[in-house]
């Protein structure tokens, strides 16, 4: 064929379908799938339970492509960056983090971002296009590439959690979201639980109700402000979804989903940090009566942003006043400073990192 169709990607469904037209039963979808995401396998040829035939007919149909490691970078505290490159040349970073016995793995939904959030970087980049579900999926297949974590059991690995907070506005590419968490979370394949997946929002409130039902992984916001007027100000959705609407559709999720909901809150120096704005924080989880845990994270500097991080006094400051009132309000570790790794740092306008 001259067209191959792309197999990461395809749902178990479409799979049995495209199997079915080339004449084979649908129980080998099982079979490719396990050679595909459990074994990590990218040529057909080593899927050895398959008849030769069929490993021709699979050649000859479909394609088993990943993205392509461009260039790739490690911190001092051994955060590594990569700079991918699709088959259309468009490029993307993904970066995992480790920790002493576990690691998340930061991939992208979007080249470039159309938010345009003042303190991300890549909000700095315009928005090129949605990736596919496969290549957002295949994007954790490459970090499993590196560190040969295919086949092995749960507790042997140190890619242990997904972070969707890469490059992008994850619900503004919600079909294909949808889809890559499925098949990461497929027990007979990658099999990652999605109690280990985060996706992070900046508020697209139409998304947020269902989320659980819809999605199903942990639900994070990005808040990074406390009141309407200092949120529209430093993220352009809060003027066509309001504080107000996004806290309405939180309570709403929580009503569905239970438990609690994490928000983001940047700290930037004399903008969102002070007392005065940890008490119309609490204030606002109480209006709307939302059981709340904070991720306070320190600005992550990048070469043309006007934001200065918070001091670390004024931020554990901030946190002790959450806390005090009975919120969970833990302060994340900066990782990857060095190599522009850390949270809002990612861009992929260049050629190499």
């Amino acid at each position: 064929m001259d067209n191959k169709i792309e197999l990461i990607g395809l749902s178990k469904e479409e799979l049995q379908e495209h199997l079915k037209q080339l004449g084979e039963p649908a129980f080998r979808a099982k079979q490719i799938w396990q050679w595909v995401y459990f074994y990590g396998k990218t040529d057909f040829e080593e899927m050895t339970n398959l008849s030769k035939s069929l490993r021709e007919k699979l050649s000859e149909y479909f394609e088993l492509s990943r993205p392509k490691i461009v260039a790739e970078q490690i911190s001092t505290d051994k955060t590594h960056k990569w700079l991918l490159e699709f088959k259309d040349g468009q490029k993307v970073e993904m970066v995992y983090i480790p920790e002493e016995d576990r690691g998340a793995v930061c991939i992208s939904t979007q080249v470039g971002c159309a938010m345009g959030c003042k303190f991300c970087h890549t909000g700095s980049q315009r928005l090129t296009r949605n990736l596919t579900a496969g290549e957002i999926v295949s994007q954790f297949m490459v970090a499993r590439d590196v560190y040969k974590e295919w086949n092995l059991k749960e507790q042997a690995r140190m890619l242990s959690n997904i972070v969707v907070m890469g490059m992008g506005e994850p619900f503004q590419n919600y079909d294909n979201l949808v889809r890559a968490m499925k098949i990461i979370s497929d027990g007979e394949g990658i099999a990652l639980s999605k109690r280990r997946i985060t996706v992070s929002t900046s508020g697209i409130v139409p998304h947020i109700p269902n989320f659980d039902k819809e999605v199903g992984t942990k639900l994070a916001v990005s808040l990074h402000a406390s009141n309407n007027d200092l949120r529209s100000q430093i993220m352009p959705i809060n003027k066509k979804y309001p504080l107000p609407e996004l806290m309405k559709a939180c309570h709403q999720y929580q009503e569905n989903h239970g438990g609690y909901i994490t928000f983001e809150y940047l700290m930037l120096q004399n903008f969102n940090d002070t007392y005065e704005h940890a008490t119309e924080l609490m204030n606002l989880m109480k209006q709307y009566k939302i059981n709340a845990k904070f991720n306070l994270i320190a600005f992550n500097p990048w070469p043309g942003c006007d934001f200065v991080p918070s001091s670390n006094n004024r931020i554990h400051a901030f946190s002790e006043t959450l806390q005090k009132h009975g919120f969970s309000a833990p302060i994340r570790t900066p990782r990857g400073q060095d190599i522009l790794a850390a949270c809002g740092q990612l861009k992929s306008q260049k050629k190499d990192l």
